[in-house]
């Protein structure tokens, strides 16, 4: 089976995406597997030609404001004007987010499924991925245990139904974390540190979240 994955991921460096890529690999061993980071290396004529002669297209991005971000959707936007030769390629996505819930992707969603629409494609099934920013931070947990046990169990139905070609009900996981300690976490792990590399001090956050939550 040729299976073409595109990572919609704008970071630069490591991204959670890239991540999840690496952990669907486990799943999908035995297949022709080609990769591209279309944010960070563009697309060329080759690859439009690998993807045309694909069984299955995977998508791997993360949510921005809801939906996706100009890249990928650039993308997306130039493969549907060059159109498909074979429209039975399956497309199947994982979107990640930094919300708790993994609901927060529906949008993404019905996007990806009305792209497909649109360009003729089959559309497969999405596993949409909640706390996305924390997965870093449990990348030594085997898949399926502890904090991972949720993600581990989607990804493997997500594979099962790639290796047959299946459709599939769309996956909304968050992570096997009570939310109080999602929140203390992200905060003290994420959002302390990074509001401090861009010069924002924790009380002036929590003026600003007070002053919105008193509109």
């Amino acid at each position: 089976m040729k299976i073409c994955i595109i990572n919609g991921s704008p970071k630069t460096g490591k991204s959670i995406s890239e991540l999840l890529i690496g952990y669907l690999m486990q799943f999908i061993k035995g297949n022709e597997v080609v990769t591209y980071n279309i944010c960070k290396t563009g697309f060329s004529k080759i690859q439009f030609s690998q993807i045309q002669n694909s069984d299955v297209l995977i998508f791997a991005f993360p949510l921005y404001i809801d939906s996706i971000n100009s890249c990928l959707l650039r993308f997306l936007a130039w493969l549907e004007k060059r159109g498909f030769e074979n429209n039975n390629i399956v497309v199947y996505c994982i979107i990640n987010n930094g919300f708790y819930e993994g609901y927060q992707n529906h949008v993404a969603v019905s996007i990806m499924k009305n792209w497909c629409k649109a360009a003729g494609l089959v559309y497969g099934q999405t596993l949409g991925i909640g706390a996305g920013e924390m997965l870093p931070f449990f990348e030594d947990v085997p898949l399926g245990h502890g904090p991972n046990k949720n993600i581990g169990t989607a990804i493997q139905e997500l594979s099962r139904n790639i290796l047959s070609l299946d459709q599939g009900k769309d996956l909304f996981i968050s992570p096997n974390l009570p939310r109080f300690l999602w929140k203390t976490a992200s905060s003290f792990c994420f959002w302390y540190p990074q509001a401090k590399k861009n010069g924002l001090k924790r009380k002036r956050l929590k003026e600003k979240a007070n002053y919105i939550s008193k509109k």
